[in-house]
């Protein structure tokens, strides 16, 4: 959620939903993201303020960012990769459903608008891929970096123009030897699956106008696997117009554990598990 994000923000276990709501307006704050857990699994509530609506998620699963950077070889987070908010990409929700719809329409103003005739290269960092399986009823969320790779130039010859360090020519007869020493040239070519477009601007110091770069995305996390449950009108209260527990207002069609997790996780972010966005 970086950079509008309330991170000053200081909290009490004392602390109740209101207070929040309080400081909202003051703070700039347009979602609370509330997590909570219960016996059977976390939960993620979105609450737009001040008056909602709430959509409330079950977690089936999920991976931390420190997780996704544990598993690779070579994890990537540059030190400006949170100062913009990331780009938001939605699949699978034009289904004309209502309450998918209504969950478009929430994650998309998370975010700040980007204005496609204006916007700077430099500032496209990360990417958000929000997708909808309409067959299994999930929604995966993935968050990845963005980084661009000149094609046709070698890794070896890459690195040397990024990091302006005299590369080690002990061992080589010749200058040349570094450029075209084999084993190097697959290495400047792009995967198959990598877009090549070409650059209206210059980005960087081997990213230059009007030459092909490779768009490489490396996962950066969290990872989720959430389910939608309920949407309400309110703030976290008010009327229930969508639910998978058996229609709108009803708890018919689910298991009386799960209606109790459902409730038992509602008073427990109510009790400050807070995680709270912040727009610009």
């Amino acid at each position: 959620m970086l950079p509008y994000t309330a991170l000053k923000l200081k909290e009490k276990m004392r602390n109740k939903l209101k207070d929040f709501l309080n400081v909202a307006g003051p703070m700039g704050v347009s979602e609370f993201l509330i997590l909570s857990k219960t016996q059977d699994a976390p939960y993620l509530r979105v609450a737009k303020t001040p008056q909602g609506p709430t959509l409330t998620f079950k977690i089936h699963q999920y991976s931390l960012a420190a997780d996704i950077a544990q598993s690779q070889l070579r994890p990537r987070c540059p030190q400006d990769l949170f100062k913009v908010s990331p780009l938001i990409v939605l699949s699978g929700f034009g289904t004309g459903e209502e309450h998918l719809k209504l969950t478009t329409s929430i994650f998309q103003n998370m975010f700040p608008a980007i204005d496609v005739n204006t916007v700077k290269l430099s500032s496209c960092q990360r990417i958000l891929l929000v997708n909808y399986d309409k067959a299994k009823k999930l929604i995966d969320f993935r968050h990845y970096s963005i980084r661009l790779q000149p094609v046709g130039v070698s890794r070896r010859i890459r690195k040397f123009v990024q990091n302006h360090q005299v590369p080690d020519l002990s061992n080589l007869q010749d200058v040349s030897d570094f450029v075209t020493r084999a084993g190097y040239g697959s290495e400047s070519e792009a995967d198959d699956e990598a877009a090549i477009v070409s650059l209206a601007s210059d980005l960087g110091r081997v990213n230059k106008a009007s030459t092909k770069s490779a768009v490489k995305l490396q996962e950066i996390g969290p990872r989720m696997t959430l389910e939608l449950v309920r949407i309400e009108q309110g703030l976290c209260s008010g009327e229930i117009i969508f639910s998978t527990f058996g229609g709108s207002k009803q708890n018919s069609g689910k298991s009386k554990e799960d209606v109790e997790d459902m409730t038992s996780a509602e008073d427990e972010e109510e009790d400050g598990e807070d995680m709270v966005d912040e727009e610009e």
